[in-house]
């Protein structure tokens, strides 16, 4: 941005001249802070005085915002700023940016930033950037984009990172991901249980999919629509013996009350859902602990609704415990499969923990 003449801005100072805020910023080297041009603070000696044409750079300098005539938005509410921060992440995903560029649009120091964010988001800004990064990577894949296109089309200037970050979060190739899933062998199968038909489906890597519903069909589509392309085949128990063998478990914990069976599982989701999920693993059969509680356990005490979230959005029922998980007043919350699935699992659980 361009920045007016020296003599405009000094006059712009003497003047406390509102029409000039935003056109630039000054630094009073005696006080370390740094205003608008209309602060109404005691005048600094001219020689006193340095200017910068940004937020930015005044901080890069080391000087920090003025309380009075607060210049980096101070009266801008603490969600209003981190809305305003994610937004611009999101619409610039594909740009380098760095923590202090963020921080100073937002108002406030990088450690601040970074600590407020997490708390609110569950995640860091990189990793919310990389986030969106990876769901632009993954739509372009899945609009025909060429795999290294996409990857640098996505702002992640490298195929290794590409790949190490997709199969983390995707648990599959970029080009398999591409059309949905082509390529990969998922094998699923459906029987009734005590909590009504069951449809469990498993990569090579472990079961990526247990759902509850009325019907057969139902079930398929939700599966079909996490993975569009992949190949989908019902399990013939002499060729995939392995999940008829997990169904069969899954089906004696639920209906006759064995242990939870301790199955491999192929776990896809962000970050934060996964951090979220492993705690899910942890918590002992009986017991259970609120939203907020959970928050705490995984060091995001403020990320109560990201953690309810996370819960309502995992994909393999019972076999990761979300329904372990109460509002704080013990009542049940939600469930994504019905709170009467719910009711029934934590009466099982708890019958089996007194025996």
């Amino acid at each position: 941005m361009s920045m007016p003449s020296e003599q405009e801005m000094r006059e712009a100072i003497a003047t406390r001249d509102k029409s000039r805020d935003g056109d630039f910023f000054y630094g009073v080297i005696t006080t370390g802070v740094f205003c608008k041009p209309s602060c109404s603070a005691r005048r600094a000696k001219p020689e006193n005085l340095r200017f910068f044409s940004s937020i930015e750079a005044a901080m890069l300098a080391d000087f920090r915002p003025c309380k009075r005539c607060q210049p980096t938005g101070e009266g801008t509410s603490g969600v209003e700023r981190l809305v305003k921060v994610a937004r611009y992440i999101e619409e610039h995903a594909d740009e380098q940016m760095t923590l202090l560029s963020l921080a100073a649009m937002a108002g406030l120091s990088p450690s601040r930033l970074q600590r407020i964010f997490k708390e609110a988001l569950g995640v860091s800004p990189k990793a919310y950037q990389d986030a969106v990064r990876m769901r632009h990577f993954k739509q372009s894949l899945k609009e025909g984009g060429g795999v290294t296109d996409a990857i640098f089309s996505s702002g992640f200037g490298s195929v290794s990172r590409v790949y190490g970050e997709a199969t983390r979060n995707i648990g599959m190739t970029p080009k398999a991901y591409r059309t949905g899933g082509a390529g990969e062998i998922i094998t699923y199968a459906c029987r009734n249980t005590a909590l009504g038909l069951m449809a469990m489906a498993a990569t090579d890597k472990g079961v990526c999919f247990v759902q509850f519903g009325d019907d057969e069909e139902s079930l398929i589509t939700k599966l079909k629509a996490e993975f569009p392309s992949a190949e989908l085949g019902v399990s013939p128990a002499q060729k995939t013996p392995e999940l008829d063998a997990w169904m069969e478990a899954l089906e004696q914990h639920i209906g006759k009350g064995a242990p939870r069976p301790d199955l491999p599982l192929d776990m896809r989701g962000t970050a934060f859902q996964m951090k979220v999920w492993q705690f899910l693993l942890s918590i002992r059969e009986g017991d259970v602990l609120s939203y907020s509680e959970l928050a705490a356990n995984i060091d995001k005490p403020k990320a109560v609704r990201a953690v309810a979230t996370a819960c309502a959005k995992n994909r393999i029922g019972v076999l990761i415990p979300c329904h372990r998980v109460l509002r704080g007043d013990k009542s049940l919350g939600g469930y994504r499969w019905g709170l009467e699935r719910k009711r029934a699992l934590l009466d099982m659980e708890r019958e089996r923990r007194t025996r």
